[in-house]
C-alpha cells in the first residue's frame, strides 16, 4: 500500500477510535442525566430509610461504574490514540498488536474496580445517616477533611508522579509496552492505576457537592481533564495552586464547623 493508501487506514481508524470513545462517553452521559432528571428528594428519601440489599448495591455499583466511564474516557483518549498509532505502525511492519479496546478494557478495570470501593463507601456513609437522599454528605467536617485532602494530595510527589505518566502518553508507553492481547491488557490496567492515582481522592469530592449533581460531576471531570493535558513544566505549579485553594476552602468548612459548634 502507498503512503497515501496508509494515510487514508490511519485517517479512518482514527474516526473509528475517536467515535467508539465518543460514543462511550456519551452514552454515559446520557444514563446519568437520565437518572439525576428521574431522582426526587421524596423517593430518594423512601430509597434511604429502606435497608440496602444486593440489588441496591448492584444499581449503585451500576451507578459508579457508568459514572467513571463518562468521566474517565476523555482523560484516557490521548494515550488511547498514541496506542492505536503506534499499533497501526507496527502493524505496517508486520507485527501483529492487541486491538485499541484490549488497552482501553483495561484501563476501564481499575475504574470499574474503584467504582466497588465507591459503592461501599457511599453505603458507610448512608448506614452512618451521614448522606443526605441527594447522596450529599450531611457532615460539614467530612466535607472539610474531603477538601483538605484532595487538596494536601495534589501537591503530593505521589500525585505528580501519576501524573507524570498520564500527561507523557508516548513515554508512559515505550517504557510500558508489552506485546500480545495480554500485554495490552497490562498496560491498560498500569494506565488505570496511574490514572486512579491521579484521581482517587478529587473522587471523594463527589461526597461533598452530590454523587448526582451534574454540574458538580461534570466540574470534576473537565479538571480531570485539564490537569492532564496542561504543559509538564507547569505540573507543579498547577498542582500546588489547585491544592492551596482546595485545602482554603475545606479549612474555611472546617473553621465554619467549629463555630457553629459542630
Amino acid at each position: 500500500m502507498d503512503v497515501g493508501g496508509w494515510g487514508a487506514v490511519r485517517r479512518r481508524d482514527r474516526l473509528v477510535i475517536v467515535g467508539a470513545l465518543v460514543g462511550t462517553t456519551t452514552l454515559a452521559w446520557v444514563y446519568l442525566i437520565k437518572e439525576s432528571v428521574g431522582m426526587t428528594t421524596s423517593s430518594m428519601e423512601m430509597v434511604r430509610l429502606q435497608a440496602w440489599d444486593m440489588a441496591d448495591l448492584t444499581l449503585t455499583f451500576l451507578m459508579w461504574s457508568i459514572m467513571m466511564i463518562g468521566m474517565m474516557i476523555p482523560s484516557a483518549a490521548p494515550t488511547t490514540m498514541v496506542y492505536a498509532g503506534i499499533a497501526r505502525k507496527a502493524e505496517r511492519q508486520g507485527t501483529v498488536v492487541a486491538p485499541t479496546a484490549v488497552f482501553v478494557s483495561g484501563y476501564l478495570t481499575l475504574w470499574i474496580l474503584f467504582s466497588a470501593l465507591a459503592t461501599l463507601a457511599q453505603w458507610g456513609l448512608d448506614r452512618a445517616a451521614l448522606l443526605s437522599p441527594m447522596m450529599v454528605t450531611t457532615s460539614p467536617l467530612i466535607g472539610a477533611v474531603l477538601f483538605i485532602a484532595a487538596g494536601v494530595y495534589q501537591a503530593s510527589p505521589i500525585k505528580l508522579a501519576c501524573l507524570e505518566h498520564c500527561r507523557s502518553p508516548a513515554h508512559f508507553l515505550s517504557g510500558h509496552w508489552r506485546p500480545g492481547i495480554a500485554g495490552a491488557l497490562r498496560m491498560g490496567l498500569e494506565h488505570g492505576l496511574f490514572c486512579v492515582g491521579c484521581c482517587w481522592v478529587l473522587m471523594g469530592l463527589l461526597f461533598v457537592g452530590g454523587v448526582m449533581n451534574l454540574l458538580w460531576i461534570a466540574a470534576i471531570a473537565i479538571f480531570v481533564f485539564s490537569e492532564k493535558i496542561i504543559p509538564v513544566r507547569d505540573a507543579k505549579i498547577a498542582g500546588r495552586l489547585t491544592g492551596a485553594v482546595m485545602a482554603l476552602v475545606g479549612l474555611g468548612l472546617l473553621a465554619s464547623w467549629t463555630i457553629t459548634g459542630g
